[in-house]
């Protein structure tokens, strides 16, 4: 069957090129027009848990979009009319930039920030700083005193130095534009900032403004590492069918993958490009199998070129359909992880994948088949040394240098997977793991965390049992002894809810006597306070802190220093452990909300999602495995290059300290399958050589010196492409570059030594039959 589809697509190639050129035009009209952008939603597993509480809550207690500002001087302090001026400034213009919920900011200049005063008139509560900017000294000292008697806003939005001041600014996550608010924003620190005043910034959309703002960057390198490629395949293939071909066959598929994403109405995420180069690589590395082959086709006598193009088809076939399968099956199983993004890097991956078998697969033996009697392009040869280091393979497999290398294997798979269980699920570094850590971004991050209780904030709900719940002193009590409780975890820099306030305002009533700063005795006298703290706020104020229908639910706000996956599972533990130490009928407090309770749902649904995407790709790769070979036993042996790969990569990541995030995890999935093809097309053609001489000798070098010199020149081509990753600004890009040039290092070396050993040690009855063959001698007379 595959000789005669072969020969089909050889004899009608105008009409193969005539389909290909169609489906390349129509796709490709759509492929030009697909958005580059990071959407929110994209962001979140809709169906956690958590999500149904900040979904809830988010428009009230924090959403998961929140910037903050931090004003800070070099000398002096805040309380200046020159640094108040451009708080109350910065206060206004944010109002402008798109997406931000107007009554979410909070500064001193706007009217979320009171102080309640005892006076002969009675009670007033006012703002601190609205509608005017004091000017006097006599102004500014009020202002300062009021900011250090108010529990909410020194250390909060006040630094306890006095040097810096937060504003804090949260966005509708349906309308968040992090590309035009990143630009909104830009522009407004670009007209506040002085010699004496700096301004720092961060929050998920200046995160990824910074992202979009490395884009021309990132396409640079991603050329460079285009132009690297055909460098590196001119010179070693020392042909232009060498190099065209391939990269032929990888810019068609990401033209036709990137068609059905806008016809399935999906964006382009900047992070994604890392998955996409991936993919490319694998089409390039079928073609260039393909071309070497046809080239080895030649020396063997082929008459002409299209006899040539359809032994080279035949015979990498099925190895080639194998691979491609195998790859799409691995990167299917991530739909199973509930995160949007995902999902859709998964569908449109698998298709990407899929691709391949037209474009590299079919379509470069086609073209091949017009190609001339090959001729060198240069004189420039390397061929003696990938000859040299294909020998010296062929000589260690078939001497007893094949024990020591299975032995080597099984010693670096222990060690490294061992090792690879200390991979952190989540960031593993302070600051975002998508930049590096001197990056204006994390410099920023790490200032405010050091001035402020911590730019990263998670709310869980205090939800009673029935109506003015939280009037209730023993409900409110519980509150504040939870609040005690998460405290001491290092990580979290303070704690806020409706039991700070209560206490604070009853001081004040009480003539700021610290003797009476304590939650009311009874219902009714917290009723008072909040009512108090009601009427004297505007809309959406108070709704901060608690329901002000019901007064059945209120929010406990947790400040993080940092966002790392194990500060995030100790906080989410410690909630839970208090729920079950602590347990009490009136009240219950349940996750999470805001950005750190979101990164918690992700951080859940990835650690579940890899475990599944390991063990349905290492089951997909049995499935065809068994299925190509007709035997169960040759899945299990083509497992062993793969897990070594993993374990090596995984245990990289663990001693890099590279999480495992929503960022990474695509990588991860699609690593499961990647270099496998390496490993199918070297045992293959060790299987067909044998078919034909029977001794195991001769087809184990005849294999490494045709499939293994193409495995050579791709992975090559490859590991020296990434490598320019390195220079990216963006971390993220840079460490999979290098995690993929790993990668692929110990793919090809495990295909190129290890598999031909296990052949030769093991000699599998899918490879050799059910009688075996026999040892003969080899090339040199010598006892295989």
């Amino acid at each position: 069957m595959v000789r005669k589809f072969s020969e089909f697509c050889i004899d009608n190639r105008k009409l193969v090129i005539g389909v290909v050129a169609a489906i390349t035009l129509v796709l490709g009209f759509f492929a030009v027009q697909v958005e580059i952008k990071t959407q929110f939603a994209d962001l979140l597993p809709a169906r956690h848990p958590y999500m149904n509480v900040h979904n809830a809550f988010k428009e009230t207690y924090g959403g998961s979009n929140m910037v903050s500002l931090m004003l800070e001087v070099q000398e002096g302090d805040i309380f200046t009319p020159e640094v108040l001026g451009k708080v109350k400034a910065i206060s206004s213009e944010l109002q402008q930039v798109a997406g931000v919920n107007q009554f979410q900011i909070v500064s001193l200049a706007t009217r979320k920030l009171k102080q309640v005063k005892v006076t002969a008139e009675g009670i007033e509560s006012y703002p601190l700083m609205w509608p005017d900017v004091p000017k006097t000294p006599e102004e500014i000292a009020k202002l300062r005193e009021a900011v250090l008697n108010s529990s909410l806003v020194f250390g909060s939005y006040v630094s306890r130095d006095l040097k810096a001041t937060l504003i804090t600014v949260d966005f509708y996550d349906q309308f968040a534009d992090y590309i035009t608010a990143f630009k909104q924003i830009s522009e407004i620190v670009k007209r506040n900032e002085g010699k004496n005043l700096k301004i720092r910034v961060v929050g998920e959309p200046v995160l990824y403004g910074w992202v979009r703002n490395y884009l021309p960057e990132t396409f640079r390198i991603f050329l460079m590492t285009i132009v690297g490629m055909i460098a590196f395949l001119f010179v070693v293939s020392r042909t232009y069918r060498g190099t065209i071909l391939p990269l032929l066959a990888g810019f068609l598929s990401a033209v036709w993958a990137l068609g059905f994403a806008k016809l399935f109405g999906f964006n382009f995420d900047p992070l994604v490009i890392v998955v996409a180069f991936l993919i490319t690589a694998r089409s390039i590395s079928h073609s260039t199998q393909l071309v070497t082959r046809f080239d080895d086709e030649w020396e063997l006598g082929a008459a002409n070129s299209p006899e040539a193009a359809k032994k080279a088809m035949v015979n990498l076939f099925k190895p080639g359909i194998l691979g491609v399968v195998a790859d799409a099956g691995c990167m299917i199983v991530v739909i199973l992880t509930p995160i949007p993004l995902l999902q859709k890097v998964a569908i449109i991956g698998t298709i990407w994948v899929s691709t391949i078998a037209l474009s590299a697969v079919v379509l470069t033996p086609v073209l091949l088949s017009w190609v001339k009697k090959p001729t060198y392009a240069h004189g420039i040869g390397i061929t003696k040394v990938l000859r040299k280091f294909l020998d010296l393979c062929v000589s260690v497999v078939t001497s007893r240098g094949r024990y020591a290398v299975l032995l080597g294997a099984l010693v670096i798979f222990l060690i490294s997977g061992i090792y690879a269980f200390n991979i952190k699920v989540g960031d593993a570094n302070p600051g975002s793991p998508i930049l590096w850590s001197d990056s204006p971004y994390n410099k920023n991050a790490a200032a405010v965390n050091e001035k402020f209780r911590g730019s990263d904030r998670m709310f869980v709900v205090a939800e009673g049992k029935e109506g003015d719940s939280m009037k209730d002193p023993d409900v409110l009590a519980y509150i504040n002894k939870f609040q005690r409780y998460m405290e001491a975890q290092p990580e979290i820099g303070g704690t806020v809810s409706i039991a700070d306030i209560l206490p604070s305002l009853k001081r004040t009533l009480r003539e700021a006597n610290p003797r009476y700063e304590e939650i009311g005795s009874g219902k009714y006298e917290n009723a008072e306070l909040m009512y108090l703290f009601v009427s004297g706020s505007d809309p959406g104020d108070a709704e901060r802190f608690f329901d002000i229908n019901q007064y059945n639910t209120a929010s406990v706000t947790l400040f993080f220093r940092d966002h790392q996956g194990e500060t995030i599972r100790t906080a989410v533990q410690r909630v839970r452990e208090f729920n079950k130490k602590e347990p009490f009928d009136k009240t219950t407090i349940k996750l999470a909300g805001g950005f750190v309770g979101v990164l918690a749902a992700v951080n859940e649904v990835i650690l579940a999602g890899q475990i599944e995407s390991i063990a349905l790709g290492l089951l997909v790769l049995v499935i065809c495995c068994g299925v190509a070979y007709r035997s169960t036993s040759a899945g299990m042996f083509f497992m062993v290059p793969v897990i070594l790969s993993n374990t090596i990569t995984f245990s990289y990541m663990a001693f890099k300290k590279i999480g495992l995030n929503i960022n990474t995890l695509p990588v991860a999935a699609l690593g499961i399958g990647l270099g496998v093809d390496y490993a199918f097309y070297i045992v293959d053609g060790i299987k067909e050589e044998l078919r034909e001489s029977g001794d195991i000798v001769r087809a184990i070098t005849r294999s490494l010196h045709s499939a293994g010199r193409g495995v050579l020149v791709t992975a090559g081509a490859l590991i020296a492409s990434v490598v320019l990753w390195w220079f990216s600004s963006l971390r993220f890009q840079a460490e999979m570059g290098i995690m993929m040039a790993l990668w692929l290092c110990v793919s090809a070396s495990s295909a190129l030594l290890v598999m031909p050993s296990m052949v030769y040690v093991f000699r599998p009855k899918f490879i050799f039959g059910k009688e075996g063959v026999k040892n003969s001698k080899d090339l040199r007379g010598k006892e295989g």
